[in-house]
């Protein structure tokens, strides 16, 4: 598996996130069975991963439209077809298009969930021990024994700043050995950087820099404003905080 495929599939959200339609050829798929899901040669799908939904879109073929609404990984990435669409046959070349308002969405709100812990451990030097997202609204957990006062409205101010402030986010791939040599690489409580020869970067410059293999914005100002709707206790050092993006 290569920084840039995955099995056989090569990663073009990887290469252009703003890649919406393109070409491309079924390299594996059983019309018969069509649960097992439709391996393509290139993909722009984000197929999920650390928090982030799969992408959905469409297949298009000799006139005939596939809905794809999630992803299986195995040692290739195999897409799924929405239950009752047809599924192309191995060497079929097909037009895939994803979903721009969920895509986007989803980009927008990944970018505002690293400005938020970027924002918490400045300023509490705390560590995240989960997360999760959906299209415009997303939960992040820190461990974070005390609660301030204030601190809901605080750290919705202190978000919104840095959203405000258009900060440049640069994806980018350091060597192993940059890697391990980079501090706080990784904002999350129980997991190490991948075992990759290279890692690749998310940086918010001048915020954040995390390992991550996720779909962003380009400027935090293209994120929108962050609202921080609720923040709960879940254990005795353990808060998680709602985010919706408006």
């Amino acid at each position: 598996m290569g920084i840039d495929h995955h099995g056989r599939t090569q990663r073009l959200d990887w290469a252009d996130v703003t890649l919406r339609e393109w070409d491309c050829t079924v390299l594996w798929s059983d019309p018969a069975d069509p649960e097992q899901g439709i391996v393509l040669d290139r993909s722009a799908f984000y197929p999920g991963g650390g928090g982030q939904p799969p992408d959905h879109g469409v297949l298009i073929w000799q006139g005939v439209q596939t809905r794809i609404v999630g992803t299986r990984k195995g040692d290739d990435l195999y897409l799924l077809p929405a239950p009752g669409d047809p599924v192309p046959p191995v060497g079929t070349t097909v037009t895939g298009a994803i979903d721009d308002d969920r895509r986007t969405s989803l980009m927008r709100t990944h970018s505002g969930l690293h400005v938020l812990c970027g924002t918490v451990f400045r300023d509490f030097n705390v560590l995240v021990t989960g997360s999760n997202m959906e299209p415009g609204e997303a939960r992040m957990d820190f461990n974070l024994p005390e609660i301030p006062p204030g601190f809901k409205q605080s750290l919705e101010d202190a978000v919104n700043a840095e959203i405000a402030a258009d900060r440049k986010i640069v994806v980018r791939m350091l060597s192993r050995e940059e890697a391990d040599a980079t501090p706080d690489l990784v904002r999350t409580q129980f997991k190490a950087p991948p075992e990759l020869p290279q890692v690749r970067v998310v940086d918010i410059v001048g915020l954040d820099v995390q390992a991550d293999g996720g779909t962003h914005v380009a400027s935090t100002a293209q994120i929108g404003r962050v609202t921080v709707t609720k923040v709960e206790s879940k254990g005795r050092q353990n808060r998680r905080v709602r985010i919706r993006l408006t």
